[in-house]
C-alpha cells in the first residue's frame, strides 16, 4: 500500500482541480470537523486526507468506524454562490460524481438516496456534506468515505455487513484520489452554476431501488410507505403511495426495502 502524497494527487489531477489545495495528514478525529473549523480563513477550495479518522462521522451524527488503510477517507471544502435552499440537491451530485467515477474504474455501484453508495446492496461508502455561510460564500464540507477493505474484526464492529472494493485497492491510492477529486471538482463547478437539475437524469440511472417498495422511518417510527420513483430536480425523493406522489427532503431520516433485510449500512 503506497503512502497518500498530496504533490502526486496533485500532479495526477484534471484541470478542474488544479486549483484545489490538498493536505495529507497520518491522523486527525474527523477531517468535516477539520475544514468546518477553518471556513473563515479558506482562500480557495482545500482537499484534506487522512490514512486514519479516530472520530470520523456519518449522517445524523453516527459514527463511521474504520482502520488505517481500509478506506479512502477525505473531505473536500468548496466556495458556492449560494443561494443556500440551491445547495439541497448537492449530496445528490456528490454521489453522481463518485459512482460515476469508481464505474470508470471498474466496480460498478449504484445509489441509495440520498447519497450511500451500494455494491450488490451493501454499503461501500458513505457521503456526509455539511454547510456554512460565511460574508461572501456559502460553503460545503464534502466527507466520503469509502471502504476499500473490509478486515474481519471491522466487520465484527461495525455489526452489520459491508461491501469493499479490493479492485480499488489495488490501485495507486494517490491516482484514485486524484480521479475522485478531478471528477467531483467539475460536478461542483457545474453545480454551482446549474443547481441539480441536470444530474436528475444520471442519479435515476444509478438508483438502487427505482420502483421497489420503500419505507421511510424516523427513529424507528414509519413517515411514509411506497414506490421509489426516482428524485426532482431539487433531489427530493419521490414515493408513489396510496395517496399519491409525495416529494421527501433529505433529513435525519432513514430509507429501507420492505420486506428485506437492508445489508451494509454502517452505525
Amino acid at each position: 500500500m503506497n503512502n497518500l502524497s498530496a504533490a502526486a494527487i496533485s500532479a495526477h489531477c484534471a484541470t478542474s482541480a488544479t486549483h484545489v489545495a490538498i493536505e495529507v495528514v497520518a491522523e486527525t478525529g474527523s477531517t468535516n470537523a477539520d475544514l468546518l473549523a477553518r471556513i473563515d480563513t479558506l482562500p480557495g477550495p482545500l482537499l484534506r486526507i487522512a490514512e486514519n479518522q479516530t472520530a470520523g462521522r456519518g449522517r445524523a451524527g453516527r459514527s463511521w468506524l474504520s482502520k488505517p488503510g481500509a478506506a479512502l477517507m477525505f473531505s473536500l471544502a468548496w466556495p458556492f454562490k449560494g443561494p443556500l435552499h440551491k445547495m439541497s440537491g448537492l449530496p445528490m451530485a456528490v454521489g453522481v460524481a463518485l459512482a460515476e467515477t469508481i464505474a470508470s474504474l471498474g466496480v460498478q455501484v449504484q445509489i441509495k438516496w440520498p447519497n450511500d453508495l451500494l455494491r450488490d446492496g451493501a454499503k461501500l461508502a458513505g457521503i456526509l456534506v455539511e454547510t456554512q455561510k460565511t460574508d461572501d460564500a456559502i460553503w460545503a464540507v464534502i466527507g466520503c468515505g469509502i471502504n476499500l477493505l473490509m478486515p474481519d474484526e471491522l466487520e465484527a464492529q461495525i455489526g452489520r455487513e459491508v461491501a469493499s472494493a479490493p479492485w480499488l485497492a489495488q490501485m495507486d491510492r494517490n491516482q484514485l484520489m486524484s480521479a475522485l477529486l478531478s471528477r467531483l471538482a467539475a460536478v461542483l463547478a457545474e453545480f454551482d452554476d446549474t443547481g441539480f437539475a441536470p444530474f436528475v437524469d444520471r442519479w435515476n440511472a444509478l438508483h438502487a431501488w427505482q420502483g421497489k417498495e420503500v419505507v421511510l422511518l424516523d427513529n424507528g417510527a414509519v413517515l411514509q410507505q411506497g414506490r421509489a420513483a426516482g428524485v426532482d430536480d431539487i433531489g427530493r425523493l419521490l414515493l408513489d403511495t396510496d395517496a399519491g406522489r409525495v416529494e421527501i427532503l433529505s433529513g435525519d431520516v432513514s430509507l429501507r426495502l420492505i420486506g428485506t433485510q437492508l445489508s451494509g449500512v454502517q452505525p
